[in-house]
């Protein structure tokens, strides 16, 4: 345990980075004047996003006519992205404000998106007559028309005829998805007892109430959800984007509910919950938690109202799971009063006092495989996850360092790190994850937007573990997940396997508070918070991960390869670019990657699943781009061959024959205070035998420890005395 202690106490070792973020462009030492004291609310917000884009953000965009033209645009297609409530007519009537954006976040009076904001009230009311009466009538199948579901391809009518048309392509559309799938099912169960056969014409009945029930939450959350403080919010978020993808602009509410996912602690009553046909329902309880210590709440229960302590509580209607988490969620020992619809109909107000929830669930865990001629440590790791409030709260590298303990002590041949889905998190706290892999060095550079780079370093000597190491990543894997890929790539540290490429974000972001009065380094501002984009971080081969991200040493195939979600599919994300190289030494593993790239190789060869995985995913790439028949014949036809394909996806991605996979002997009863926890692990570790990718990663893994052992095998030979 002694170098899990030395890990632990390097967080005194911050790093400069942090001094760096809070001089950045003089900003922070209070430089920036302002020439007016705007009056209101949202001018203030608007004017204090605007003067640290402008004197902070690592590559501003000119704010000017042309940067306002594009945000009068912008804001209507993200108001309403499938462009059926506002009429051409009614983006030509507010072109007044096409050149005044820039003016009002400069200190100018805000009134663009409440203009927005009231029409969008008027027309979205205009629609909610429309949808009812569209679906008050059964639709024809039988017609040949075709209804074009990307709204990049459409423009917003030009006539009340022309939305008309609109939404009853999309209703029909919305309809006949549903209306086959209930053929289908009724088919497939038609001769079932006790299943309740109806006719085509009943069931046609039943799709179209199913949207409409559909219909009615969207609507209902426009009414109830969509505040005009919603629009503003969504005003300057759009503002925030368009200087790039990760600048973004959060209420105080939404910054609250970032840091909990951050630090894997949240004051609240302990309870999952889940959105069932328009209702917030309680999902699960976690033992101990102030909802399972009351006795009161119980899973099905419907919460129906929030209340904070006296305050007049706030219906749900309109809202999904994330809004009412965060009205559920607060400040440790305050009440919030729940009013509950019990299973048996009758209603109650529960009162309950916030605590401290740790989910530790999100937290890294790891397992043992055993695939014959190997045994394996493999450790999953969901995010970069840190608990800056606390000095002894959750650090992920922290935990991985004592995962990594765990297998030693289990004698593991070798350590498989999986970062699929890992989108990031603490740069600190990858730095340091890094060290425990390599013995001392740069790991990642760090330069703003007017200085030098800035070299973060592992400045520890010791090396937790030294042997073959394998890398997991996928379409996902971003920002942190990123930079660890790539030193342990550049090192020669390990091998990376997955997705061609990664996510592609390598971009520094810090979050500010937007009121001066408490200082911008107070990030929970009533007024909102910035997270803004101040440093790009660079390899260090000096190449940049922005746009490019990390490619893959070894390549699977897998069904997110052709989805246009990556960094370089967004117009609004920085360039890539380089900077000069660090000086580094080499790890020597042992291996060589040729050769290993050449093994698996030949078992991708000879691997039909993850050919016909390839080509499938090549096929359903192809049906995203284009129009959707309404025609029931022809529909059915489309969406069974897609349905077969994603079926048939899912069934290649689970391994024939499942591999040896186990919890460590300590972790075998991880979570047994809470069944619904311990649950949750034992089916994780059941998936994970059936994951043809770590089945991949495994055999990777065992052929660098083979490679490893056969090279160290003849140097000890060679030792020998004649």
């Amino acid at each position: 345990m002694i170098k899990l202690i030395n890990y632990m106490t390097n967080l005194k070792r911050l790093p400069i980075l942090i001094i760096i973020l809070l001089i950045a462009g003089g900003f922070f030492a209070g430089s920036v004047k302002k020439e007016i004291d705007p009056p209101g609310k949202y001018e203030k917000i608007l004017h204090n996003v605007t003067d640290m884009l402008k004197e902070a953000h690592y590559s501003p965009k000119l704010i000017d006519d042309s940067f306002s033209k594009k945000i009068f645009y912008k804001y209507f297609e993200v108001i309403d992205p499938n462009k059926n409530i506002f009429l051409k007519e009614d983006i030509d009537a507010l072109k007044k404000y096409e050149y005044k954006i820039d003016d009002e976040m400069k200190g100018a009076d805000v009134e663009f998106f409440k203009a927005v904001g009231l029409l969008f009230n008027k027309r979205m009311e205009e629609a909610a007559v429309l949808y009812k009466d569209i679906l008050s009538k059964p639709f024809d199948y039988s017609i040949d028309e075709t209804y074009a579901g990307d709204p990049d391809k459409i423009k917003f009518p030009a006539t009340e005829a022309e939305r008309k048309e609109s939404w009853r392509k999309s209703l029909k559309y919305q309809a006949l998805d549903r209306y086959v799938d209930l053929i289908e099912t009724r088919d497939k169960n038609k001769d079932v007892a006790g299943f309740k056969v109806k006719t085509n014409a009943e069931l046609e009945v039943d799709a179209r109430e199913k949207v409409v029930k559909s219909m009615e939450r969207t609507f209902e959350r426009y009414r109830f959800k969509f505040s005009e403080d919603d629009k503003f919010n969504l005003f300057v978020s759009i503002i925030t984007n368009a200087m790039d993808p990760h600048t973004e602009f959060f209420p105080p509410v939404d910054k609250r509910y970032f840091d909990e996912q951050m630090s894997g602690r949240f004051f609240g009553i302990g309870a999952s919950l889940v959105y069932d046909e328009g209702n917030i329902k309680i999902n699960t309880l976690i033992a101990g938690s102030p909802a399972w210590k009351s006795g009161e709440v119980q899973v099905g229960d419907i919460i129906l109202k929030v209340g904070q302590g006296k305050e007049e509580p706030t219906e749900l209607t309109g809202f999904v799971v994330e809004d009412a988490v965060k009205l559920i969620r607060g400040q440790k020992g305050t009440e919030v009063k729940l009013t509950l619809k019990k299973q048996d109909g009758t209603v109650k107000v529960v009162t309950l006092v916030r605590d401290e929830i740790v989910q530790d669930e999100s937290f890294a865990k790891s397992a043992i495989i055993n695939n014959g001629t190997s045994k394996l440590g493999y450790i999953y790791l969901p995010e970069f996850y840190a608990d800056f409030d606390r000095p002894n709260g959750a650090r992920c590298y922290i935990d991985v360092a004592k995962e990594i303990i765990k297998l030693k002590e289990d004698k593991v041949d070798g350590i498989i790190m999986d970062l699929r889905n890992n989108g990031g998190g603490s740069l600190y706290d990858v730095v340091q994850m890094v060290g425990l892999f390599i013995d001392k060095g740069p790991v990642v550079q760090v330069k703003d937007r007017d200085g030098k780079p800035n070299i973060l370093e592992d400045k520890n000597r010791e090396v937790l573990y030294d042997g073959p190491l394998t890398v997991m990543v996928n379409e996902f894997s971003a920002s942190a997940s990123e930079i660890f890929a790539a030193a342990i790539q550049d090192y020669g540290r390990g091998v990376v396997i997955g997705s061609t490429t990664t996510y592609g974000k390598g971009t520094v972001q810090r979050n500010l508070g937007l009121d001066p009065q408490s200082g911008y380094l107070n990030s929970n501002s009533d007024l909102g918070t910035i997270k803004l984009t101040l440093q790009k971080f660079y390899r260090v081969n000096g190449g940049s991960t922005q746009l490019k991200g990390v490619a893959s040493d070894i390549v699977l195939p897998d069904n997110y390869e052709y989805l246009k979600f990556r960094e370089k599919d967004d117009p609004d994300a920085l360039p890539w670019d380089e900077i000069q190289k660090a000086s580094i030494n080499n790890w020597k593993p042992g291996y060589e990657l040729a050769t290993i790239q050449k093994l698996s190789d030949a078992r991708l060869q000879s691997n039909k699943a993850f050919k016909l995985i390839k080509e499938n995913t090549e096929w359903l790439s192809k049906q995203n781009d284009r129009e959707y028949p309404l025609n029931f014949d022809k529909y059915q036809k489309e969406q069974k061959a897609i349905r077969t394909t994603v079926r048939q996806i899912e069934e290649l991605k689970k391994l024939q024959n499942e591999m040896d996979v186990n919890s460590l002997p300590q972790d075998a009863t991880r979570f047994t205070y809470d069944k619904g926890k311990q649950d949750r692990f034992d089916q994780w570790i059941k998936n994970l035998r059936k994951d043809i990718y770590i089945d991949q990663a495994a055999k990777v893994t065992a052929d660098m420890v083979q490679q490893k052992n056969l090279v160290q095998g003849k140097a000890d030979e060679a030792k020998k005395p004649f």
